[in-house]
């Protein structure tokens, strides 16, 4: 691990955990020595970083000073805490670690009077139940489309019937009550939108369509938009669901 890579890691497990945050929770939230810990202490409090604390008792990130202080309106704030708090509670894990570690980032930036804004805000997100079910394959299906790699698919249609596709993800959609990948199906020569429950496997075919995702997912919409307001048959037709 790098220098700026720990020193980037440490940083963050003070924005994100309940302070004072112990020398070796630290070292355990990190991967580092407690030795290293008190060493990169020292390096981000010449850096800028107001951290309060001492060996013994624990560390407080009191300001951030490696990140430009932020100014948002109160419904500005409001937004951002309703925003990432639903997507905290839509039930996918990496997503719900990044919405909190977004909000610390975020947090880090911001004025005392803003902190406490977003604090307390009057916005909030509860659902007793998660929005939609973790899915395995869901780690994949993203890096596959951030990189731009087909996938081969063995998918369960709405009859029952599995079959092996190789598509090209474009973008993971959330609609009301289910997950889709849309996507381009190679059998199909055309766009095909996949409900990921009915995903039974997911498996990378190192093949690439760089860097055409970009254009295809923007024909896609559009044609989703046109499809939706143009005729009846609604977005089904258009995508082409399996």
């Amino acid at each position: 691990m790098s220098r700026s890579e720990r020193l980037f890691r440490l940083l963050q497990a003070l924005r994100t955990l309940p302070a004072p945050v112990t020398a070796s929770r630290l070292a355990s939230e990190t991967g580092v020595s407690l030795r290293s810990v008190y060493r990169d202490i020292e390096s981000l409090r010449v850096s800028g970083a107001d951290i309060g604390g001492e060996r013994g008792y624990g560390y407080t990130l009191v300001e951030d000073g490696t990140l430009p202080p932020q100014m948002f309106e109160r419904i500005e704030i409001e937004a951002l805490v309703l925003g990432l708090a639903e997507v905290k509670q839509m039930g996918d894990p990496a997503l719900t670690a990044a919405a909190g570690a977004a909000l610390a980032k975020i947090a880090a930036t911001l004025p005392s009077l803003a902190q406490q804004h977003m604090l307390h805000a009057v916005s909030q997100v509860h659902r007793f139940d998660r929005r939609f079910p973790p899915l395995p394959d869901m780690a994949l299906i993203r890096e596959s489309c951030w990189r731009e790699r087909a996938l081969r698919l063995r998918y369960r249609d709405r009859k029952g019937q599995d079959s092996e596709r190789t598509v090209w993800p474009l973008a993971v959609m959330y609609l009301e009550n289910m997950l889709v990948l849309l996507a381009r199906c190679c059998l199909r020569q055309d766009f095909r939108m996949f409900r990921l429950e009915r995903i039974v496997s997911a498996e990378a075919t190192g093949e690439l369509f760089r860097p055409q995702r970009a254009a295809l997912l923007r024909e896609y919409l559009a044609r989703l938009e046109w499809q939706q307001h143009g005729h009846a048959s609604g977005m089904k037709s258009a995508a082409g669901q399996d």
